[in-house]
């Protein structure tokens, strides 16, 4: 293949990375957590980890799952809820128990759950109490045998989590009644797990680390095999992209988009991780006054989402009053950014919106926009390090530039294949 790109590749950014670098997520995790143990990690409703106690934390839900619940490497393990300090703690304590995470969309229709549910095998699911009614009606049709309930205070400071708890299942009444008979609640498994004796499992970088399901196009949701390689590669891919404006442990990168989703589970929770970065997270960025009143709070350095976020803080008279002097990053992805938007963005912030493009089978990560990008453009840019691609005919052959085909691609980041 003719790579046409690299005399037009940015200044700076290295033509491949070792994906073998870091034998698994996790590896990078404990390097992160002793480079920046002291730093914060991620915050929450008023409430911030540093990477010390994610380390901790994730450590007792690692034992738990290990001692009391048998959890053998490999095995799946379900996460059901938005962004709370509840998902990184239990996501990392997954992935260092050697388990693998299965995200799931905390919106999902019971029919939708019992699909995922029964096509990925897991057999323990963390959830937030406000979805555990749907759990409930699909629950006798899985194989989970162990649930894990958590409230939206849980990891907040006292007596702030209790309050909050009160609030949102007595006052707000957004916790519907449910029935599942044995389960834990996340704080119990902290407790105990703190108890427990824990111990590493061997990794290598052809394990799972997430079957990360995707609706595509056509059909039921389907389960891409990601490996600690793939997902270890696309951080790295990130990192690299981005390294001539990102200060390691100086970060602040907001996350309003999903964690359960590719997109910001990869750029925002894991890349950021990599460098030391401090997520804040946003629990409910629909409501865009409370979204705009937590970005005040914070001198963020970069901030990721899809067209309709952006457009809809652009709305917003009070976010149109922000500082946004420390801002260095916006990538947009998901969907296609608007020009409209992009520059009505840019003539806001003084920042382009950096469009990139990618595939939950990609980890996601395939091509952006140059870091140093001065305008916005209209096009996905260029492919990360290591990343390959082609359009193509039905037959697999090369098309000339400017000829419709098929896009391929070829990296270290591209999926192991489907499940089942």
């Amino acid at each position: 293949m003719d790579k046409i790109w690299l005399d037009q590749y940015p200044r700076g950014v290295p033509a491949e990375i070792d994906a073998d670098q870091y034998q698994s997520v996790v590896d990078i995790f404990k390097h992160s957590c002793e480079r920046f143990e002291t730093r914060p990690a991620f915050s929450n409703l008023g409430t911030t980890l540093s990477y010390a106690q994610v380390n901790a934390l994730s450590r007792d839900v690692a034992a738990y799952l290990q001692t009391e619940l048998g959890l053998g490497q490999g095995d799946a393990v379900a996460i059901m809820m938005p962004n709370l300090l509840q998902y990184p703690v239990a996501l990392f304590g997954a992935l260092r128990a050697g388990a693998t995470v299965v995200n799931v969309n905390p919106l999902y229709t019971a029919r939708e759950l019992r699909h995922q549910l029964k096509d990925s095998g897991a057999k323990t699911i963390v959830i937030l109490e406000n979805f555990a009614h749907v759990l409930g009606e699909v629950l006798a049709d899985t194989a989970i045998e162990n649930v894990i309930i958590t409230g939206v205070g849980d990891l907040l400071k006292f007596p702030k989590s209790q309050i909050v708890n009160l609030v949102v299942k007595h006052i707000q009444k957004r916790v519907p009644p449910y029935a599942i008979p044995s389960h834990s609640s996340f704080r119990q498994i902290l407790t105990s797990g703190r108890k427990k004796p824990f111990v590493e499992p061997s990794l290598s970088s052809e394990d799972l680390a997430f079957l990360q399901y995707t609706g595509g196009t056509t059909g039921v949701a389907k389960g891409a095999m990601l490996t600690h390689r793939n997902m270890v590669a696309n951080m790295l891919q990130v990192s690299a992209w981005c390294a001539s404006k990102m200060d390691p442990g100086k970060e602040i990168i907001i996350s309003a988009l999903p964690l359960y989703h590719i997109f910001c589970l990869s750029v925002n929770c894991l890349s950021y991780m990599h460098i030391g970065g401090h997520n804040v997270l946003i629990t409910n960025p629909r409501d865009i006054p409370g979204f705009v009143a937590e970005l005040r709070k914070w001198k963020f350095t970069a901030i990721t989402g899809i067209n309709t976020l952006f457009n809809a803080l652009l709305n917003h008279e009070e976010f149109c009053k922000l500082d946004f002097s420390p801002l260095r990053f916006a990538v947009g992805g998901g969907m296609a950014v608007q020009q409209s938007v992009a520059e009505r963005w840019a003539s806001v912030t003084g920042q382009p919106i950096l469009e990139g493009y990618g595939l939950t089978e990609t980890a996601p990560v395939v091509c952006v926009n140059p870091p140093d990008l001065s305008e916005f453009n209209g096009t996905i840019g260029m492919p990360v390090p290591s990343t390959e691609m082609s359009i193509r005919d039905d037959n697999d052959k090369e098309l000339p530039v400017g000829q419709p085909g098929e896009l391929c691609i070829t990296g270290p980041q591209v999926m192991k294949g489907y499940w089942n």
